[in-house]
């Protein structure tokens, strides 16, 4: 009885529910109770497609799925936040590929059969998934199928079951890419390019034109006397409708507060590197000191001249004028102050040219007394390059036995540090994470001089009085603004500050203007109504936003009136052009040569030899100039004709057919515009199932 009773307790709520549900099914008639329980449901659907719901509880289960295999892969639990992001998009797409690509592939008829997939897992035609795969590459970065097979004898002995997982997980993936990769093949074989147009895209493109004409640029003054009528502007609309389809976006004004350290915070900074000052100028080790005082540990980079200027022109100026052991002292740059010292000079190659013979071995002393053994031969005159091919465990197929090649400071194995001091054919032995080396430096760069300095640097931050005076100020504007619009524009005037503009911000943007990290700001504008204004919004506990919401633009083709303003423009503008025109064919009237026109119209004749779409240099000019001179007579006068950025009166004073328009260049320019399409299938595909990307409101 008891247990009854705590379930009923704990039930309560729910039977309620039931009741409830169950009473309304007497009083309201089934469809319309089907119609509220959809409505209910679909707030927390995270998407549409193809007409099906994609709810919070199946996103969030790819999300966990992606998770296990990240955790698997990568051997850890912990997750950045772009690690994170990118398990969300590969859910998604997941659901994507399952839901809207593969109905579409599988309609066309391509499959791929069971003995295909054994071939492309453990056969003779390794799928690109596998050969990409890191668990089966070898130490050479190639391909390993003895590390692909272990896997696999693994996976029944695995008890866990991960490896069953992730060996599903890779067998989708090889699937799925087989199967696209046969499909675009399709496509590709499908485009057809007949020799009638080959032909004819080549002869086009090597007929070129040699032309005097004259261009008087646009004015980009507004005109005030050209009128533009409303049933211009729903013309342009109607016509038009389609050049305005937009995603979804929200524009916001905004006043960020910024949190910097005050005069109080740049002293105690100051005091702070005050007092241990003294002792970073005679300390004998640098590299701890700097790890206990400093907010930067020691920089163990040698630096040419000039290479420092980008950190602080100070640091640079002290360091290429000062020998060993000089101290610069205490200066402050931006909100940071800074001491240096020269803690070593000397003379210095930008490269190095690396040989080396790797040795590998569980035993430590075997793989000793093998690197003793070749020193020996070597040291008698044994050639590094035949017993690096035989005996190195670096075997890289795309370079001479042995060679590793030119490595820099920036680009350089960890633990090959001392080769930098090596001379030129000098043996030496180093142990890295990889094994033990035998390592030759073939060639260095000429030396220079180069310093390591130690940086002594100590950041003033906001306190807590500052960060809450701060805090204050925003909550002052906040509160004045009270959440609407026309508060918020007295307040910011009654303040002296500057509300700044943001627009386009797409729903679950994580940056917004310049600011990273500024997702509740887009969060914030998804959920307001236009006209509303945000409480403080803080980003990066750095600064504080309040925003207000000024439009909201949903997805697809907006209503006239929110364009009307941006459709009277482009009209007043066309007909301003087309004015230009005719006020330019009526001063060149009854002009006979192109020499009276450029008079006439103050300017001078310009030449240019060899114009065509597909001639070098000619992408430089107007394309429609272009095409109207393709299309013109010889020796005829033609225009005046408006261009895209001015009025063109031309003469085409010969044509040529050339030769430098190849079969290459058409086939090129066909598979170019071939690989275009290709990455627009996936858009389209997803347009067509009319996908709907709600993610943001919970993710």
């Amino acid at each position: 009885m008891a247990v009854l009773e705590k379930i009923r307790v704990k039930m309560g709520v729910f039977i309620t529910l039931i009741i409830a549900v169950a009473l309304l099914s007497f009083i309201i008639d089934p469809g319309t109770l089907q119609s509220a329980v959809s409505m209910f449901s679909s707030k927390y659907d995270v998407g549409e497609m193809n007409g099906k719901s994609v709810t919070y509880q199946e996103y969030q289960k790819r999300i966990d799925y992606f998770t296990k295999i990240f955790q698997m892969t990568s051997g850890s639990s912990t997750m950045s936040e772009e690690n994170q992001e990118y398990i969300n998009q590969s859910a998604w797409q997941d659901l994507l590929t399952e839901n809207v690509l593969l109905p579409v592939v599988d309609n066309a008829g391509v499959k791929v059969g069971d003995d295909e997939m054994v071939d492309l897992s453990q056969g003779s035609s390794i799928s690109p998934v596998l050969l990409r795969e890191r668990s089966f590459l070898g130490e050479d970065g190639q391909f390993d199928r003895g590390k692909l097979v272990s896997f696999i004898k693994q996976i029944p002995q695995d008890p866990s079951g991960n490896l069953s997982a992730y060996w599903t997980y890779l067998e989708k993936n090889i699937k799925n890419e087989q199967i696209f990769t046969k499909y675009l093949s399709l496509l590709s074989k499908s485009a057809i390019y007949n020799p009638v147009e080959l032909r004819r895209t080549i002869e086009e493109n090597n007929v070129t034109s040699d032309v005097s004409f004259v261009m008087q640029p646009y004015s980009f003054a507004p005109d005030s006397t050209i009128a533009v009528s409303k049933q211009e502007i729903k013309d342009y609309y109607n016509k038009n409708k389609k050049q305005f389809e937009q995603k979804a976006s929200r524009d916001i004004e905004y006043v960020v507060f910024e949190v910097g350290p005050s005069e109080r915070d740049l002293e105690l900074a100051r005091t702070s590197i005050d007092n241990v000052y003294q002792e970073f100028t005679t300390t004998d080790n640098l590299k701890n000191f700097l790890a206990k005082n400093s907010d930067k540990p020691l920089d163990t980079y040698y630096y040419k001249s000039e290479e420092l200027a980008s950190v602080s022109p100070i640091l640079d100026s002290f360091a290429f004028k000062s020998p060993t052991s000089s101290v610069l002292p205490v200066f402050l740059q931006g909100n940071t102050y800074m001491a240096a010292r020269v803690s070593s000079v000397k003379q210095m190659s930008d490269s190095v040219y690396i040989q080396h013979i790797l040795i590998q071995d569980p035993d430590k002393a075997v793989a000793q007394a093998k690197v003793d053994s070749l020193m020996k031969v070597l040291a008698a005159g044994g050639d590094f390059s035949a017993l690096a091919a035989q005996y190195s465990a670096d075997k890289n197929p795309n370079a001479l036995p042995g060679d590793i090649g030119w490595m820099t400071q920036q680009r350089l194995i960890p633990g090959f540090e001392s080769c930098f001091d090596l001379a030129p054919g000098k043996l030496t032995t180093l142990e890295t994470n990889y094994g033990l080396h035998i390592v030759k430096v073939k060639e260095k760069t000429k030396p220079i001089t180069k310093v390591q300095l130690a940086i002594l640097m100590k950041e003033a931050v906001a306190g807590k009085e500052t960060f809450q005076k701060f805090y204050s100020t925003a909550n002052d504007l906040a509160t004045k603004a009270d959440g609407k619009m026309e508060k918020f524009n007295a307040a910011v005037k009654e303040m002296n500050l500057t509300p700044i503009p943001a627009t386009g911000i797409e729903a679950g943007a994580k940056t917004v203007a310049t600011y990273k990290n500024a997702r509740e700001i887009s969060r914030w504008a998804y959920e307001a109504e236009v006209g509303d204004v945000s409480q403080i919004i803080a980003v990066d506990n750095k600064y504080f936003f309040v925003a207000a919401l000024t439009a909201a633009n949903e997805e697809g083709i907006p209503e006239l009136s929110a364009v009307e303003n941006k459709i009277a423009e482009i009209v007043r503008k066309e007909k301003s052009d087309q004015k230009a025109v005719a006020e330019i064919a009526e001063k060149i009237k009854g002009l006979a040569t192109m020499d009276e026109i450029a008079t006439k119209l103050g300017t001078t004749v310009s030449k240019q030899a060899g114009i065509s779409f597909g001639a070098p240099g000619s992408q430089a000019f107007d394309p429609k100039f272009i095409g109207a001179v393709a299309g013109a007579d010889v020796n005829k006068l033609t225009g005046p004709m408006g261009g895209n950025v001015g009025v063109y009166i031309f003469n085409v004073d010969a044509r040529q057919t050339g030769a430098f328009f190849t079969e290459d260049d058409a086939k090129a320019r066909n598979s170019q515009i071939l690989s275009f399409k290709m990455q627009m299938l996936s858009p389209i595909l997803e347009k067509s199932a009319m996908v709907k990307d709600n993610r943001a409101k919970f993710f």
